[in-house]
């Protein structure tokens, strides 16, 4: 017996239970997530230190862009999870693609889902898709912080096997302790991506030039992702068995390459137009 291992903490998925009716902390974790990234980009649109000639959007235009994104993150994100790892089983038990509250949300899938809204939103409002773009990412971290804690409540997405002080015998994980990777994302692809994003916004003025932030965020959880699926059990997905190469770090290569790329795209620009020394 590993005399280090951390208890887990059981805590009861279901946050409020009144009669048949129960609210998950998945849910609330989400909802959480996505007030504070709709408060956050408020925030941002009003503040003349990013904006010194005025904001792209106005906050009544957020009120509509929070609902794009809201639609684009749930059913993306769970078409995702549906298509890109369990195909197999939610093929064996359809109905459960809509049970939502029991967990099962990817990333990947949300991510395409909140590209696709962020198109049609610039195109009805006639705004600079990577501007809006940049405004989403810059919120986005938030989300994934409170969605890696729901994970962690839901005893889901646990890490490797781990001699590791820290490590957690997680329900459903078997009798040995592991990382728990969940809180390892976390801090990676939350609370460090936020504010790494920040840092560019607010100190180099990065919303100045369209597509930077979007790109850094790209970039950036596509690193954070592939570090985290080194400690994480690997999801186990038809035709992507590539050995210890997971899934994730093979939907995340793309996200790099593409995040670089928008980062030079963005970078290209801001030499364009730098006046001549």
């Amino acid at each position: 017996m590993n005399l280090f291992v951390i208890p887990y903490p059981m805590i009861n998925p279901v946050a409020i239970a009144i009669g048949p009716v129960s609210i998950r902390w998945y849910g609330i974790s989400y909802m959480v997530g996505l007030l504070l990234g709709w408060l956050y980009l408020r925030r941002l649109v009003s503040d003349h230190n990013v904006w010194p000639h005025g904001a792209p959007l106005s906050k009544s235009n957020l009120d509509d862009l929070i609902i794009y994104v809201t639609i684009g993150v749930v059913v993306g994100g769970r078409l995702g999870s549906v298509f890109l790892y369990n195909p197999g089983y939610f093929y064996a038990n359809p109905l459960e693609i809509f049970q939502i509250w029991h967990g099962g949300m990817a990333f990947h899938g949300g991510l395409l889902g909140t590209v696709m809204a962020i198109w049609i939103y610039s195109r009805r409002h006639s705004v600079s898709a990577l501007t809006v773009g940049d405004l989403v990412c810059a919120a986005v971290p938030i989300g994934l912080f409170f969605g890696r804690i729901a994970n962690f409540i839901n005893a889901e997405l646990y890490g490797k096997i781990t001699t590791v002080p820290w490590a957690m015998i997680f329900p459903g994980g078997g009798d040995q302790p592991r990382h728990p990777s969940q809180l390892y994302e976390a801090v990676l692809e939350g609370a460090l991506l936020f504010f790494l994003l920040r840092y560019f916004i607010y100190q180099r003025h990065a919303l100045k030039w369209p597509g930077f932030v979007s790109g850094m965020f790209l970039f950036g959880y596509g690193c954070a992702r592939i570090i985290a699926e080194i400690f994480r059990a690997g999801d186990s997905v038809p035709g992507l068995d590539l050995g210890p190469y997971s899934a994730g770090i093979i939907y995340s290569i793309p996200l790099v390459i593409i995040g670089g790329i928008l980062v030079w795209y963005a970078g290209s620009r801001i030499k364009e137009t730098s006046p001549e020394q």
